[in-house]
């Protein structure tokens, strides 16, 4: 029913928004004398924020056309390399690259935002990698008729991209796919399955969710499973491709996300509209892009997500020893000998916090310690594990210099 009234609500507030957009589009003309008062610079303002506040903001676009190697501007064109109906492996082919650079995979979450969440991540990787990335479907556009996608699908998914990409790749896994990879990794060593990775790195992922848990680690322990069943659970609705499948909204993800930092969000929308009015389009666009990226979100099957906070944050299945794939197969990180080991966590991370991630190093037992590194940044939160200047400058070399050691 909520999704529903979401919908209701979004279509409601169609007529207002058009009026909006076509005031500004009225106001914002050279040729228009208010736009100079200051009357009109606050209308001005002010349409731009509803209209922003209530459009929908569909999947963002990569928009990553060039990057920089070794002095040299390359062209980048993202391409679908491998696809299932749940995900796709975008391929960033960077025209006159060196040859033989050091293949990285980057799974993305599936946690409510697309993987262009992680577009900072690719362009920092793109001058010394060639990268490709995991780009899940938004459970909203999957016909029912394509069947369930559950955790171990995912697993299942993981293993398919890197019998793609080849043995031998760097992976790196950012938050939420840190334990699904790292049990597709471990059944890998246990198979001797020849598209082993030569590394994996996960940033800011839940591997053990009992450590320092934060605000949403502790909501999984005090809430049971009905619980979530009952309240996290919509039916998606008319028109989208999706209707009649069971999912975890993106948009309620995205409203508990800005409920844990509520007044910087409301401090952000009041300085975007001084920022209209004052003229200073530099900082507005910052804010625009930001935003574009954070309210675009997308929704996870029912079955998906149900299984992750039972398995992930409520049971621990992997950091006790009790994950099992499909009912039949136990999951043992000790199985891992010969796949350098690497953790990254933020100091201020307020999501996966100081020690879910570093859990891997422990249940990874049989990787030689020489083979095993772990990295906490200092002064950043979930956010500048995987993003922002810090992550460019402090985080980014240290993963480099970790793929030579052993690429």
């Amino acid at each position: 029913m909520l999704y529903s009234f979401v919908e209701m609500n979004r279509a409601a507030m169609a007529p207002l928004r058009l009026v909006a957009k076509g005031t500004r589009a009225l106001l914002d003309t050279p040729d228009n004398p208010a736009r100079q008062t200051s009357f009109g610079r606050g209308l001005l303002a002010a349409t731009s924020v509803f209209e922003r506040a209530t459009r929908y903001y569909g999947k963002p676009e990569w928009q990553i056309d060039s990057t920089v190697i070794a002095g040299r501007t390359c062209a980048v064109t993202p391409v679908p390399v491998w696809s299932s109906p749940w995900c796709r492996l975008i391929h960033f082919e960077t025209r006159h690259a060196p040859a033989n650079r050091p293949r990285l995979v980057l799974f993305a979450p599936l946690s409510g935002h697309f993987a262009t969440l992680l577009r900072g991540t690719v362009e920092a990787f793109l001058p010394t990698h060639d990268v490709y990335i995991s780009d899940w479907t938004d459970a909203k556009m999957a016909p029912v008729w394509l069947g369930r996608f559950d955790l171990d699908d995912y697993i299942d998914h993981v293993r398919w991209i890197l019998a793609a990409v080849g043995g031998g790749a760097h992976v790196v896994a950012v938050c939420q796919p840190g334990p699904p990879v790292l049990a597709a990794i471990s059944m890998m060593a246990e198979d001797g399955d020849a598209n082993l990775p030569a590394t994996m790195t996960f940033m800011g992922s839940p591997i053990d969710a009992r450590q320092s848990p934060t605000i949403p680690n502790m909501l999984a322990e005090q809430r049971d499973y009905e619980w979530f069943e009952s309240k996290m659970i919509y039916t998606v609705p008319a028109p989208w491709p999706g209707m009649m499948r069971r999912v975890y909204p993106g948009f309620v993800q995205l409203t508990s996300f800005m409920h844990m930092n509520w007044d910087r969000h409301v401090d952000a929308q009041a300085r975007f509209f001084e920022h209209l009015v004052e003229g200073d389009e530099d900082n507005a666009e910052t804010h625009r892009a930001f935003y574009d990226e954070y309210m675009a979100v997308l929704d996870l099957s029912e079955e998906f997500y149900l299984q992750t906070i039972e398995k992930v944050f409520r049971g621990h299945h992997l950091a006790t020893g009790q994950f099992v794939y499909r009912d039949t197969r136990r999951v043992d990180p000790g199985a891992i000998e010969t796949v350098a080991l690497m953790t990254v966590e933020g100091e201020k991370d307020d999501i996966s916090g100081i020690g879910q991630t570093q859990a891997a190093h422990d249940l990874c037992r049989n990787i030689p310690q020489s083979m095993q590194t772990d990295y906490v940044q200092p002064g950043v939160g979930h956010y500048g594990v995987f993003n922002g200047r810090r992550f460019r400058n402090e985080i980014v070399p240290r993963i480099n210099a970790f793929h030579e050691t052993f690429g």
